[in-house]
């Protein structure tokens, strides 16, 4: 089962809505669900919720160290209390997946994103799960920068959040462990279809009454 809960993103009024920080509105989202409450504990460098759940103490954490040095609060926490990789969960915004999906996996490269290098960095392995929190691609690697730092569209914004709700419908799966269930569902839960516009009636063509009785000489 999933113990520690992450949800990345850089602390302060300036970040908080901006793309970079799809973790930290996941986690928000964990701690509503749990009727949990995230407070500041300076041990671990962040902010942080204790519960229970079938039996187990199971914790949310959300990194105040800065994006590039995420591993410092996660590993202290994991260390402590002798939680293992695959057991921690990491929500993060993903450049990969567009504005409105979800996809979960457990291990493989940070494919640049700094608070994922620091947390490699600081566990020694890759081998956690991360919720990876579509926020979509500016189109120029060299925009990449901007784009996460800065917030989204209304409409983004929107899918964002629509995407989170319902994948927090897996949250029984990563406290029962089940993985391979949570896995389906966040990846067969996709945003609605939008209807497509619905098409003008064409104007009737004008009549022509010349030829009709009682109008001759109108």
């Amino acid at each position: 089962m999933i113990k520690l809960f992450v949800g990345l993103g850089n602390p302060g009024p300036d970040y908080e809505s901006t793309r970079h920080n799809a973790g930290f509105w996941w986690l928000d989202a964990v701690a509503r669900e749990l009727k949990l409450t995230l407070a500041m504990d300076r041990g671990y460098h962040g902010l942080l919720a204790r519960g229970n759940a079938n039996g187990q103490t199971i914790w949310l954490l959300a990194p105040q160290t800065f994006m590039n040095l995420s591993g410092k609060s996660v590993a202290a926490l994991a260390r402590f209390f002798k939680i293992a990789p695959n057991e921690i969960l990491v929500a993060h915004d993903e450049l990969d997946v567009v504005p409105g999906e979800v996809k979960l996996k457990l291990g493989g490269s940070h494919a640049g994103h700094n608070g994922l290098r620091d947390i490699h960095d600081q566990l020694g392995t890759d081998d956690y799960w991360r919720l990876r929190l579509g926020v979509g691609h500016p189109g120029v690697k060299s925009e990449v920068i901007n784009w996460v730092l800065k917030k989204p569209s209304l409409d983004h914004r929107i899918a964002i959040d629509q995407a989170i709700d319902r994948s927090i419908k897996a949250l029984p799966h990563f406290l029962s462990g089940d993985m391979a269930k949570a896995t389906m569902l966040i990846h067969t839960s996709k945003p609605p279809r939008p209807k497509p516009p619905r098409q003008p009636k064409p104007p009737s063509p004008p009549v022509d009454a010349s030829h009709l009785p009682g109008t001759e000489g109108a």
